[in-house]
């Protein structure tokens, strides 16, 4: 991306104020905790940075669960992103800023005073690790000028340490007892932010769907199993996440463990007083291992067993993968890095397994041809994509709840990227300009048809495009996963199309669908491991 580029789209950031004097009422919006005045742009309103919470979670509000609004009669700019959540570098969202102080919300709609409009509230992916609304691809000022039917919010939550850090176990840790799932409480926080509000922006409270990639994906595929959430939205866009992306009590007591004894700690007041710094060079240990946990309380024991039982069979799923999600670690990581590190997760695993176990999986391997990463490419694209997908899709259908499910196929024009995780995000996005990973712009046409059925979802349950609104004017049927036809949506970039999951063999239900026994093999017991300079 040129320089020129980039700084075009370089996001504001900046502290929104009181406003006392006169301001724009066309442009400001009465909300719970206070009148937020937006911008205009192309007649879509913008309103950044608002607070979702009553406090800030700092001092002595750390590690603990978020803060529920209170009235306020003032009247605020909402011209700036919120500050991105405390994080390592890595992601175009720390270069604006990060803080403890991060939970706001942005919103985008259209200046036509049209009433009751669907919602999507979209949570960004960086495995609980990294990221902020404030990165410039999540803008959506594109979407709305595209889609001016829907309304677009993006929320911040608490990541890493800060967000999932189990404490309860230390001798000062009974009065943290939500610690280790802070990431998913911001995120509901903020849904009940947006189902208070939203229909003071003519958003339609009763027609939310939580969209999210990568962790964002696994974040709205754990977020129905909460209490109480269902009324909060009623529909789900998962890409490339599902609840595999979690741990047990057991994994976080050992991280948190790790943690502090690297610090030097003993309780939760001893962690208070370690600066940022210094906690997030300790957190090295934890990096790829910091996921929601699975304690019995927030989230069930088994997730998929919840799915399965019909925990969410009244929300709607349209959830999809990438076809080589792999590739986007082993080019970041560096091919002998990320064998290295899957050789151990690998080892990690079969201790695990039955001999029999063992053999499905090193016959599956061994199937596999091409460069040197390859098998283990393949493999953990198996372990952490495809078939945890697929048993979403697969439970979620056998409790009598609707799931649609999709392949993402374009390739990039860097050849070692091919169909990587997160290269879709400037297609969905509507940020050609921003395709790095894609290496060019896909085709436009594939590019809104794509857009299009994700958000004829949102509006109406499914994804399915009349020839009188699909883009290329031809008819797109996007059949409901069932789990004897098991039919899904090819998004080939030249030929959408349905398609039976037996004919493409995504996933090997006799040698790796085993794995999913999320328990035993989640990311947080096999993931661990790499270090942050990899």
């Amino acid at each position: 991306m040129s320089n020129d580029i980039e700084n075009q789209l370089r996001p504001q950031y900046g502290e929104n104020k009181k406003i006392t004097g006169n301001y724009d009422k066309s442009l400001a919006v009465k909300c719970v905790n206070g009148t937020f005045v937006g911008k205009k742009n192309d007649n879509v309103i913008a309103y950044k940075g608002i607070p979702f919470v009553g406090s800030q979670p700092v001092g002595s509000l750390r590690w603990k669960a978020p803060v529920d609004c209170v009235p306020d009669s003032g009247v605020y700019e909402a011209y700036y992103y919120g500050k991105a959540p405390c994080q390592t570098s890595g992601d175009i969202a720390a270069e604006y800023g990060t803080g403890e102080d991060c939970l706001y919300l942005n919103i985008w709609k259209a200046d036509d005073g049209i009433k009751n409009k669907a919602v999507i509230v979209w949570i960004y992916g960086g495995a609980f690790e990294s990221g902020g609304t404030i990165n410039p691809m999540f803008d959506c000022q594109n979407l709305v000028k595209e889609n001016p039917d829907i309304i677009f919010v993006t929320i911040n939550y608490r990541l890493s340490f800060f967000g999932f850090l189990h404490l309860s176990h230390l001798p000062d840790g009974k009065d943290y007892t939500d610690a280790q799932n802070l990431g998913l409480l911001d995120q509901l926080a903020a849904l009940k932010w947006v189902q208070d509000n939203i229909e003071n922006f003519d958003g339609d409270s009763e027609n939310v769907t939580i969209w999210g990639q990568s962790a964002g994906g696994a974040s709205v595929t754990l977020l129905p199993l909460i209490k109480g959430s269902h009324k909060y939205f009623k529909r789900v866009i998962a890409e490339s996440g599902a609840p595999n992306q979690t741990r047990s009590a057991k994994d976080a007591i050992s991280c948190t463990n790790e943690f502090i004894e690297i610090l030097g700690c003993k309780t939760v007041a001893d962690l208070q007083k370690v600066d940022i710094q210094k906690l997030f060079d300790a957190s090295a240990v934890l990096f790829m291992r910091q996921f929601p946990e699975r304690d019995g309380n927030c989230l069930p024991l088994d997730p998929y067993d919840a799915y399965a039982n019909g925990a969410a069979k009244d929300i709607d799923f349209l959830q999809g993968c990438n076809k080589d999600e792999i590739n986007f670690f082993v080019q970041n990581f560096g091919v002998e890095i990320f064998n290295k590190w899957a050789d151990e997760r690998k080892t990690k695993l079969f201790a695990r397994l039955t001999d029999a176990e063992k053999a499905l999986v090193e016959s599956f391997c061994n199937d596999i041809g091409g460069e040197s990463c390859e098998k283990n490419s393949r493999l953990f694209e198996q372990i952490i994509f495809m078939a945890p997908m697929f048993r979403m899709s697969e439970n979620q259908a056998k409790a009598g709840g609707k799931s649609y499910t999709y392949l993402f196929t374009p390739e990039s024009a860097l050849p070692a990227m091919k169909s990587c995780h997160a290269m879709e995000l400037s297609t969905v996005f509507n940020h050609p300009e921003l395709a790095d990973l894609a290496g060019r712009e896909l085709d436009e046409t594939f590019s809104k048809t794509m857009r299009k059925m994700f958000f004829q979802f949102a509006k109406t349950g499914n994804p399915s495009l009349g020839a009188d609104i699909s883009p290329d004017g031809k008819a797109k049927e996007w059949p409901l996963y069932d789990t004897e036809k098991r039919k899904i949506m090819v998004l080939d970039e030249f030929n959408i199309h349905p398609e039976n999951e037996s004919a493409l063999k995504i996933v090997d239900w006799d040698r790796t669908y085993f794995l999913t026994r999320l328990r035993e093999n989640s990311p947080a017991s096999i993931g661990g491991g790499m270090n942050r300079t990899f």
